[in-house]
Protein backbone atom coordinates (compact mmCIF):
# COMPACT_ATOMS: atom_id res chain seq x y z
CA UNK A 1 0.00 0.00 0.00
CA UNK A 2 1.15 3.70 -0.83
CA UNK A 3 2.36 5.36 1.96
CA UNK A 4 1.02 9.34 2.06
CA UNK A 5 3.29 12.41 3.64
CA UNK A 6 0.91 14.80 4.88
CA UNK A 7 2.12 16.96 8.06
CA UNK A 8 -0.28 16.30 10.24
CA UNK A 9 1.55 17.80 13.05
CA UNK A 10 0.32 21.17 12.34
CA UNK A 11 -3.04 19.83 11.76
CA UNK A 12 -3.30 17.68 15.25
CA UNK A 13 -0.42 18.18 17.55
CA UNK A 14 0.91 22.04 17.77
CA UNK A 15 -0.31 24.26 19.70
CA UNK A 16 -3.07 26.60 18.44
CA UNK A 17 -0.95 29.49 18.10
CA UNK A 18 1.35 28.58 16.37
CA UNK A 19 -0.74 26.29 14.05
CA UNK A 20 -2.29 29.02 13.20
CA UNK A 21 0.35 31.06 12.46
CA UNK A 22 2.29 28.52 10.76
CA UNK A 23 -0.43 28.39 8.14
CA UNK A 24 -1.95 31.95 8.34
CA UNK A 25 1.45 33.58 7.99
CA UNK A 26 2.52 32.46 4.62
CA UNK A 27 -1.16 32.71 3.01
CA UNK A 28 -0.91 36.59 4.87
CA UNK A 29 2.37 37.30 3.21
CA UNK A 30 1.36 35.98 -0.49
CA UNK A 31 -2.09 37.84 0.32
CA UNK A 32 0.05 41.71 0.76
CA UNK A 33 2.27 40.78 -1.41
CA UNK A 34 -0.50 40.19 -4.15
CA UNK A 35 -1.98 43.24 -2.47
CA UNK A 36 1.91 45.37 -3.63
CA UNK A 37 1.43 44.61 -7.30
CA UNK A 38 -2.36 45.88 -6.91
CA UNK A 39 -0.89 49.12 -5.33
CA UNK A 40 2.09 48.88 -8.21
CA UNK A 41 0.14 49.22 -11.03
CA UNK A 42 -2.00 52.12 -9.47
CA UNK A 43 1.26 53.64 -8.28
CA UNK A 44 2.99 53.47 -11.63
CA UNK A 45 -0.57 54.68 -13.24
CA UNK A 46 -1.05 57.62 -11.58
CA UNK A 47 2.51 58.77 -11.74
CA UNK A 48 2.37 58.95 -15.72
CA UNK A 49 -0.49 62.35 -14.87
CA UNK A 50 -3.25 60.79 -16.47
CA UNK A 51 -6.59 60.57 -14.51
CA UNK A 52 -8.26 58.44 -17.20
CA UNK A 53 -5.51 55.96 -17.16
CA UNK A 54 -6.11 55.21 -13.51
CA UNK A 55 -10.30 55.41 -13.39
CA UNK A 56 -9.54 52.95 -16.50
CA UNK A 57 -8.02 50.30 -14.23
CA UNK A 58 -10.51 50.92 -11.48
CA UNK A 59 -13.83 49.98 -13.87
CA UNK A 60 -11.84 47.13 -14.96
CA UNK A 61 -10.86 46.13 -11.22
CA UNK A 62 -14.83 44.63 -10.74
CA UNK A 63 -14.09 42.40 -13.99
CA UNK A 64 -10.79 41.61 -12.01
CA UNK A 65 -12.62 40.17 -9.23
CA UNK A 66 -15.02 38.03 -10.78
CA UNK A 67 -12.28 35.94 -11.73
CA UNK A 68 -11.33 35.57 -7.73
CA UNK A 69 -15.16 34.48 -7.69
CA UNK A 70 -14.86 31.99 -10.12
CA UNK A 71 -11.69 30.48 -8.72
CA UNK A 72 -13.04 30.46 -5.09
CA UNK A 73 -15.85 28.02 -6.06
CA UNK A 74 -13.66 24.95 -6.55
CA UNK A 75 -10.65 26.22 -4.98
CA UNK A 76 -12.11 26.80 -1.75
CA UNK A 77 -14.75 24.01 -1.90
CA UNK A 78 -12.08 21.97 -3.21
CA UNK A 79 -9.36 22.44 -0.42
CA UNK A 80 -12.31 22.57 2.81
CA UNK A 81 -13.41 19.35 1.53
CA UNK A 82 -10.20 17.82 0.36
CA UNK A 83 -9.02 18.76 4.54
CA UNK A 84 -11.88 16.85 5.41
CA UNK A 85 -11.09 14.00 3.79
CA UNK A 86 -7.52 14.01 5.71
CA UNK A 87 -8.99 14.57 8.85
CA UNK A 88 -10.78 11.43 8.10
CA UNK A 89 -7.62 9.71 6.93
CA UNK A 90 -9.29 9.13 4.04
CA UNK A 91 -6.46 9.51 1.10
CA UNK A 92 -8.78 7.87 -1.79
CA UNK A 93 -11.33 10.51 -1.11
CA UNK A 94 -8.35 13.13 -1.07
CA UNK A 95 -7.27 12.33 -4.08
CA UNK A 96 -10.64 12.15 -5.98
CA UNK A 97 -11.42 15.78 -4.63
CA UNK A 98 -7.87 17.39 -5.85
CA UNK A 99 -8.81 15.69 -9.48
CA UNK A 100 -12.30 16.93 -9.37
CA UNK A 101 -11.71 19.98 -8.35
CA UNK A 102 -8.27 20.77 -10.61
CA UNK A 103 -10.59 19.86 -13.70
CA UNK A 104 -13.33 22.11 -12.38
CA UNK A 105 -11.30 25.03 -12.17
CA UNK A 106 -9.57 24.05 -15.32
CA UNK A 107 -12.81 24.24 -17.08
CA UNK A 108 -14.53 27.18 -15.81
CA UNK A 109 -10.86 29.09 -16.57
CA UNK A 110 -11.17 28.29 -20.06
CA UNK A 111 -14.93 29.12 -20.84
CA UNK A 112 -14.79 32.22 -19.15
CA UNK A 113 -11.59 33.83 -19.67
CA UNK A 114 -11.45 33.05 -23.74
CA UNK A 115 -15.19 34.07 -24.31
CA UNK A 116 -14.98 37.80 -22.44
CA UNK A 117 -14.11 39.45 -25.76
CA UNK A 118 -16.97 38.79 -26.66
CA UNK A 119 -18.93 40.91 -24.15
CA UNK A 120 -16.27 43.14 -23.03
CA UNK A 121 -17.62 46.45 -24.30
CA UNK A 122 -21.28 45.96 -22.72
CA UNK A 123 -19.57 45.32 -19.34
CA UNK A 124 -16.94 48.10 -18.88
CA UNK A 125 -19.57 50.72 -20.52
CA UNK A 126 -21.74 49.16 -18.18
CA UNK A 127 -19.47 49.75 -15.30
CA UNK A 128 -18.88 53.28 -16.16
CA UNK A 129 -16.12 53.31 -18.89
CA UNK A 130 -16.66 56.90 -21.31
CA UNK A 131 -14.83 57.99 -24.13
CA UNK A 132 -11.65 58.93 -21.45
CA UNK A 133 -11.89 55.76 -20.12
CA UNK A 134 -12.96 53.12 -22.95
CA UNK A 135 -10.53 52.44 -25.01
CA UNK A 136 -7.14 52.09 -21.49
CA UNK A 137 -9.73 50.00 -20.08
CA UNK A 138 -9.92 47.46 -22.90
CA UNK A 139 -6.86 47.37 -23.28
CA UNK A 140 -6.15 46.36 -19.63
CA UNK A 141 -8.53 44.08 -19.58
CA UNK A 142 -7.46 42.28 -22.75
CA UNK A 143 -3.44 41.27 -20.63
CA UNK A 144 -5.33 40.56 -16.99
CA UNK A 145 -8.54 38.84 -18.06
CA UNK A 146 -8.41 37.53 -21.16
CA UNK A 147 -4.94 36.40 -21.40
CA UNK A 148 -4.30 36.68 -17.34
CA UNK A 149 -6.94 35.43 -16.27
CA UNK A 150 -6.82 31.53 -16.54
CA UNK A 151 -3.48 31.56 -14.54
CA UNK A 152 -5.45 33.75 -12.07
CA UNK A 153 -8.04 31.20 -11.93
CA UNK A 154 -5.88 28.50 -11.56
CA UNK A 155 -3.58 30.24 -8.50
CA UNK A 156 -7.01 30.05 -6.70
CA UNK A 157 -7.08 26.68 -6.85
CA UNK A 158 -3.75 25.29 -7.15
CA UNK A 159 -3.27 27.25 -3.58
CA UNK A 160 -6.09 25.97 -1.64
CA UNK A 161 -5.21 22.57 -2.21
CA UNK A 162 -1.33 23.34 -1.71
CA UNK A 163 -2.37 25.05 1.79
CA UNK A 164 -5.23 21.90 2.81
CA UNK A 165 -2.27 19.50 2.31
CA UNK A 166 -0.56 21.59 5.03
CA UNK A 167 2.14 23.43 2.72
CA UNK A 168 1.04 26.57 3.33
CA UNK A 169 4.79 28.38 2.82
CA UNK A 170 4.68 26.39 -0.43
CA UNK A 171 1.81 28.06 -1.56
CA UNK A 172 2.41 31.07 -0.33
CA UNK A 173 6.29 31.32 -1.85
CA UNK A 174 4.47 31.01 -5.58
CA UNK A 175 2.22 33.48 -5.25
CA UNK A 176 4.75 36.18 -3.40
CA UNK A 177 7.54 35.41 -6.36
CA UNK A 178 4.17 36.17 -9.33
CA UNK A 179 3.85 39.51 -7.05
CA UNK A 180 7.27 40.47 -6.74
CA UNK A 181 8.22 40.11 -10.19
CA UNK A 182 4.80 42.15 -10.95
CA UNK A 183 6.44 45.17 -8.59
CA UNK A 184 9.52 44.67 -10.87
CA UNK A 185 8.00 44.25 -14.63
CA UNK A 186 5.87 47.27 -13.85
CA UNK A 187 8.44 49.87 -13.86
CA UNK A 188 10.39 48.60 -16.90
CA UNK A 189 7.00 47.99 -18.96
CA UNK A 190 4.86 51.10 -17.91
CA UNK A 191 7.09 54.08 -17.07
CA UNK A 192 8.20 56.44 -20.60
CA UNK A 193 11.77 56.50 -19.79
CA UNK A 194 11.73 52.75 -20.08
CA UNK A 195 9.26 50.77 -22.27
CA UNK A 196 6.66 53.27 -22.68
CA UNK A 197 3.70 51.29 -22.63
CA UNK A 198 1.87 52.71 -20.18
CA UNK A 199 -1.85 50.73 -19.02
CA UNK A 200 -0.57 47.59 -21.14
CA UNK A 201 2.58 46.95 -19.82
CA UNK A 202 0.59 47.56 -16.38
CA UNK A 203 -1.43 44.55 -17.72
CA UNK A 204 1.51 42.45 -19.20
CA UNK A 205 2.81 42.89 -16.04
CA UNK A 206 -0.65 41.38 -14.69
CA UNK A 207 -0.54 38.46 -17.08
CA UNK A 208 2.88 37.13 -16.64
CA UNK A 209 3.61 37.41 -13.21
CA UNK A 210 0.51 34.76 -12.42
CA UNK A 211 1.85 32.56 -14.96
CA UNK A 212 4.91 32.72 -12.86
CA UNK A 213 2.82 31.87 -9.79
CA UNK A 214 0.95 28.98 -11.36
CA UNK A 215 4.35 26.89 -12.84
CA UNK A 216 5.86 27.55 -8.88
CA UNK A 217 2.28 25.61 -8.06
CA UNK A 218 2.77 22.80 -10.52
CA UNK A 219 6.31 22.24 -9.51
CA UNK A 220 5.47 21.94 -5.86
CA UNK A 221 3.05 19.30 -6.58
CA UNK A 222 4.98 17.32 -9.22
CA UNK A 223 8.01 17.11 -6.76
CA UNK A 224 5.55 15.31 -4.28
CA UNK A 225 4.27 12.89 -6.87
CA UNK A 226 5.30 10.31 -5.00
CA UNK A 227 4.21 10.64 -1.14
CA UNK A 228 1.74 13.59 -1.50
CA UNK A 229 -2.04 12.98 -2.03
CA UNK A 230 -2.75 15.69 -4.12
CA UNK A 231 -2.91 13.89 -7.73
CA UNK A 232 -4.71 15.58 -10.95
CA UNK A 233 -4.86 12.03 -12.77
CA UNK A 234 -8.17 12.62 -14.63
CA UNK A 235 -8.96 8.80 -14.92
CA UNK A 236 -10.62 9.95 -11.29
CA UNK A 237 -12.70 12.41 -13.04
CA UNK A 238 -15.25 9.09 -13.09
CA UNK A 239 -16.12 10.36 -9.40
CA UNK A 240 -16.93 13.17 -10.13
CA UNK A 241 -20.61 13.22 -9.34
CA UNK A 242 -19.93 11.86 -6.15
CA UNK A 243 -17.98 15.01 -5.17
CA UNK A 244 -18.90 17.95 -7.20
CA UNK A 245 -21.82 18.83 -5.35
CA UNK A 246 -20.07 18.43 -1.73
CA UNK A 247 -17.34 20.99 -3.72
CA UNK A 248 -19.47 23.89 -4.98
CA UNK A 249 -21.77 23.67 -1.98
CA UNK A 250 -18.73 24.81 0.39
CA UNK A 251 -17.35 26.88 -2.48
CA UNK A 252 -20.37 28.56 -3.37
CA UNK A 253 -20.74 30.67 -0.24
CA UNK A 254 -17.15 32.34 -0.98
CA UNK A 255 -17.91 32.72 -4.84
CA UNK A 256 -20.80 34.03 -4.59
CA UNK A 257 -19.60 36.83 -2.33
CA UNK A 258 -16.98 37.48 -4.98
CA UNK A 259 -19.44 37.85 -7.59
CA UNK A 260 -21.95 40.28 -5.53
CA UNK A 261 -18.61 41.92 -4.53
CA UNK A 262 -18.22 42.45 -8.30
CA UNK A 263 -21.85 44.05 -8.41
CA UNK A 264 -21.31 46.08 -5.63
CA UNK A 265 -18.14 47.59 -6.86
CA UNK A 266 -19.30 48.20 -10.20
CA UNK A 267 -22.49 50.21 -8.70
CA UNK A 268 -20.25 51.94 -6.43
CA UNK A 269 -18.50 52.78 -9.32
CA UNK A 270 -21.04 53.94 -11.61
CA UNK A 271 -22.47 55.68 -9.05
CA UNK A 272 -19.04 57.63 -8.75
CA UNK A 273 -18.62 58.15 -12.33
CA UNK A 274 -21.46 60.03 -12.72
CA UNK A 275 -19.47 62.77 -10.99
CA UNK A 276 -16.40 62.79 -12.59
CA UNK A 277 -13.38 61.28 -13.61
CA UNK A 278 -10.81 62.59 -10.63
CA UNK A 279 -13.62 61.25 -8.07
CA UNK A 280 -13.13 57.71 -9.63
CA UNK A 281 -9.53 57.69 -9.90
CA UNK A 282 -9.58 58.48 -5.85
CA UNK A 283 -11.67 55.48 -5.44
CA UNK A 284 -9.92 53.37 -7.20
CA UNK A 285 -6.84 54.64 -4.75
CA UNK A 286 -9.26 54.30 -2.20
CA UNK A 287 -9.45 50.91 -2.40
CA UNK A 288 -6.21 50.05 -3.52
CA UNK A 289 -5.61 51.36 0.32
CA UNK A 290 -8.68 49.47 2.02
CA UNK A 291 -7.33 46.35 0.41
CA UNK A 292 -4.51 46.32 3.13
CA UNK A 293 -6.61 44.76 6.16
CA UNK A 294 -9.01 43.12 3.89
CA UNK A 295 -6.19 41.24 2.13
CA UNK A 296 -4.82 40.31 5.43
CA UNK A 297 -8.34 38.80 6.48
CA UNK A 298 -8.29 36.46 3.19
CA UNK A 299 -4.93 35.38 3.54
CA UNK A 300 -5.67 34.36 7.32
CA UNK A 301 -8.52 32.94 6.52
CA UNK A 302 -7.20 30.81 3.96
CA UNK A 303 -4.74 29.94 6.08
CA UNK A 304 -7.44 29.05 8.94
CA UNK A 305 -10.11 27.13 6.43
CA UNK A 306 -7.81 23.85 5.95
CA UNK A 307 -7.20 23.75 10.37
CA UNK A 308 -10.94 24.49 11.12
CA UNK A 309 -11.84 21.48 8.25
CA UNK A 310 -9.44 18.88 9.66
CA UNK A 311 -10.68 19.26 12.96
CA UNK A 312 -13.92 19.60 13.24
CA UNK A 313 -14.00 16.13 10.21
CA UNK A 314 -11.88 14.77 13.21
CA UNK A 315 -14.06 15.37 15.98
CA UNK A 316 -12.12 17.60 17.95
CA UNK A 317 -14.17 20.75 18.07
CA UNK A 318 -12.60 22.43 21.31
CA UNK A 319 -9.24 22.65 18.52
CA UNK A 320 -11.87 24.04 15.86
CA UNK A 321 -13.08 26.90 18.04
CA UNK A 322 -9.54 27.52 19.68
CA UNK A 323 -8.24 28.19 15.94
CA UNK A 324 -11.18 30.33 15.05
CA UNK A 325 -10.59 32.35 18.01
CA UNK A 326 -6.96 33.15 17.21
CA UNK A 327 -8.15 33.84 13.85
CA UNK A 328 -10.75 36.31 14.64
CA UNK A 329 -8.32 38.08 16.98
CA UNK A 330 -5.17 38.46 14.88
CA UNK A 331 -7.84 39.72 11.88
CA UNK A 332 -9.51 42.27 14.28
CA UNK A 333 -6.48 43.46 15.73
CA UNK A 334 -5.01 44.51 12.72
CA UNK A 335 -7.89 45.90 11.12
CA UNK A 336 -8.21 48.26 13.81
CA UNK A 337 -4.26 49.10 13.29
CA UNK A 338 -5.31 49.91 10.04
CA UNK A 339 -8.04 52.16 10.80
CA UNK A 340 -6.20 54.19 13.22
CA UNK A 341 -3.16 54.93 10.77
CA UNK A 342 -5.64 55.61 7.65
CA UNK A 343 -7.88 57.93 9.83
CA UNK A 344 -4.64 59.37 10.86
CA UNK A 345 -2.65 59.96 7.54
CA UNK A 346 -4.99 60.02 4.95
CA UNK A 347 -3.90 63.12 3.62
CA UNK A 348 -0.11 61.64 3.43
CA UNK A 349 -1.52 58.20 2.28
CA UNK A 350 -2.89 60.46 -0.84
CA UNK A 351 -0.31 62.17 -1.58
CA UNK A 352 1.95 58.59 -1.87
CA UNK A 353 -0.30 57.70 -4.84
CA UNK A 354 -0.87 61.17 -6.83
CA UNK A 355 -0.52 64.86 -6.50
CA UNK A 356 -2.99 65.99 -8.35
CA UNK A 357 -5.19 68.46 -6.14
CA UNK A 358 -8.95 67.31 -7.47
CA UNK A 359 -7.77 63.58 -6.67
CA UNK A 360 -6.19 64.07 -3.53
CA UNK A 361 -9.89 66.44 -2.27
CA UNK A 362 -11.76 63.19 -2.41
CA UNK A 363 -9.59 60.60 -1.80
CA UNK A 364 -9.13 62.00 1.95
CA UNK A 365 -12.62 61.73 2.91
CA UNK A 366 -13.11 58.58 1.08
CA UNK A 367 -10.46 57.11 2.71
CA UNK A 368 -11.94 57.83 6.31
CA UNK A 369 -15.17 56.78 5.28
CA UNK A 370 -14.12 53.31 4.24
CA UNK A 371 -12.22 52.09 6.76
CA UNK A 372 -15.11 52.29 9.19
CA UNK A 373 -16.31 48.85 7.64
CA UNK A 374 -12.54 47.25 8.30
CA UNK A 375 -12.94 46.02 11.76
CA UNK A 376 -16.66 44.42 11.12
CA UNK A 377 -15.23 42.81 7.85
CA UNK A 378 -12.21 41.30 9.97
CA UNK A 379 -14.69 39.21 12.13
CA UNK A 380 -16.99 38.63 9.52
CA UNK A 381 -14.32 36.47 7.46
CA UNK A 382 -12.83 34.44 9.71
CA UNK A 383 -17.04 33.82 10.33
CA UNK A 384 -17.66 32.95 6.72
CA UNK A 385 -14.92 30.18 6.82
CA UNK A 386 -16.00 28.73 10.05
CA UNK A 387 -19.32 28.21 8.24
CA UNK A 388 -17.78 26.89 5.47
CA UNK A 389 -16.03 24.46 7.42
CA UNK A 390 -18.26 22.87 8.99
CA UNK A 391 -19.95 22.77 5.90
CA UNK A 392 -22.71 24.88 7.28
CA UNK A 393 -23.52 26.77 3.84
CA UNK A 394 -26.95 28.20 4.27
CA UNK A 395 -25.03 30.54 7.04
CA UNK A 396 -21.94 31.30 5.55
CA UNK A 397 -24.22 32.39 2.43
CA UNK A 398 -26.61 34.21 4.30
CA UNK A 399 -23.23 36.21 5.40
CA UNK A 400 -21.88 36.30 2.29
CA UNK A 401 -24.56 37.96 0.51
CA UNK A 402 -25.55 40.45 3.41
CA UNK A 403 -21.84 41.72 2.88
CA UNK A 404 -21.84 42.36 -0.76
CA UNK A 405 -24.85 42.77 -3.34
CA UNK A 406 -28.03 42.55 -1.81
CA UNK A 407 -28.44 45.22 0.93
CA UNK A 408 -25.69 47.52 -0.67
CA UNK A 409 -27.00 48.49 -3.88
CA UNK A 410 -30.20 49.80 -2.63
CA UNK A 411 -28.44 51.35 0.13
CA UNK A 412 -26.35 53.32 -2.18
CA UNK A 413 -29.70 55.18 -3.80
CA UNK A 414 -30.78 55.98 -0.85
CA UNK A 415 -27.36 57.60 0.24
CA UNK A 416 -26.65 58.95 -2.81
CA UNK A 417 -29.81 60.82 -2.65
CA UNK A 418 -29.29 61.89 1.03
CA UNK A 419 -25.69 62.71 0.42
CA UNK A 420 -24.34 62.99 -2.80
CA UNK A 421 -21.44 61.05 -3.83
CA UNK A 422 -20.04 61.16 -0.11
CA UNK A 423 -22.79 59.13 1.09
CA UNK A 424 -21.85 56.22 -1.27
CA UNK A 425 -19.22 56.02 1.03
CA UNK A 426 -20.86 55.17 4.32
CA UNK A 427 -22.41 51.92 2.18
CA UNK A 428 -20.27 49.40 2.94
CA UNK A 429 -19.68 50.50 7.01
CA UNK A 430 -23.22 49.43 7.05
CA UNK A 431 -23.54 46.30 5.43
CA UNK A 432 -20.08 45.01 7.40
CA UNK A 433 -21.66 46.05 10.60
CA UNK A 434 -25.00 43.83 9.70
CA UNK A 435 -23.16 40.87 8.36
CA UNK A 436 -21.07 41.02 11.66
CA UNK A 437 -24.19 41.17 13.58
CA UNK A 438 -25.11 38.04 11.87
CA UNK A 439 -22.56 36.15 12.70
CA UNK A 440 -22.49 36.41 15.90
CA UNK A 441 -25.48 35.17 15.96
CA UNK A 442 -24.79 32.14 14.33
CA UNK A 443 -21.35 31.32 15.37
CA UNK A 444 -22.68 31.29 18.82
CA UNK A 445 -25.41 28.78 18.03
CA UNK A 446 -23.09 26.81 15.65
CA UNK A 447 -19.41 26.61 17.61
CA UNK A 448 -20.47 23.40 19.20
CA UNK A 449 -21.64 21.58 16.40
CA UNK A 450 -20.08 18.36 15.51
CA UNK A 451 -19.80 16.16 12.49
CA UNK A 452 -21.64 13.26 12.55
CA UNK A 453 -20.12 9.63 13.32
CA UNK A 454 -20.02 8.73 9.45
CA UNK A 455 -18.86 11.63 8.57
CA UNK A 456 -15.93 10.92 10.81
CA UNK A 457 -15.05 7.33 10.03
CA UNK A 458 -16.61 7.29 6.67
CA UNK A 459 -14.82 6.61 3.15
CA UNK A 460 -15.11 7.24 0.16
CA UNK A 461 -17.57 5.79 -2.07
Amino acid sequence: MRSYKVDIEVFERMPVARAVLAQSIPAIVAQLIALLYNWADTFFLARLNKPELVAAATIVLPLYLMLTAIGNLPGVGGGSQFANHLGKHDYTGAQRVASVTFWMGMILALVCCLSFPLYSDILLSLIGANERTLAPAQEYAFWVITIGGIPVIMNLVLANLVRAEGMALQASIGISAGGILNCLLDPLLMLPSMGNMGIVGAGIATAVSNMVSVLWLIVVIWRRRKTGVLTFAPQLLRYTRHYIGSIAKVGFPSSIQYMLTVVAVAALTHFVAQYNTEATAALGIVKRLDYLPLYFTIGLSQGILPLLAYNHSSGNVARRNHVFKCGCILSFGFAMLCFAVFEIWAYQLAMLFTQESLTVSYIVPFLRIQVVAMPFMAVCYPSITLFQAMERSREALICSILRKGVVDIPLLIVMNALWPLFGCMWVQPIVDFTSMLVAFYFASHWREIRPSAASVSGLSP
